[in-house]
């Protein structure tokens, strides 16, 4: 017997950082995903942008400096 898979749904609500960096009031699930990466020093590609995931989704991959 197989449980089936779960949808999860994450809300980022007020005040919530990551590494320093404000991610508040956001919404991910499984169509909407976020990938973040921290770096003690400064990365090549700063900032965060929207890629398709290859499944019909989407993912907002961001390259953050530690604060």
């Amino acid at each position: 017997m197989f449980a089936p898979a779960t949808a999860g749904e994450v809300r980022f609500g007020k005040n919530v950082r990551i590494g320093g960096h404000d991610f508040s009031n956001q919404t991910y699930d499984s169509k909407h995903r976020a990938r973040i990466y921290l770096y003690n020093g400064k990365p090549r590609k700063e900032g965060c942008v929207w890629r398709k995931d290859g499944h019909g989704g989407r993912v907002k991959v961001c390259h953050l400096q530690r604060k």
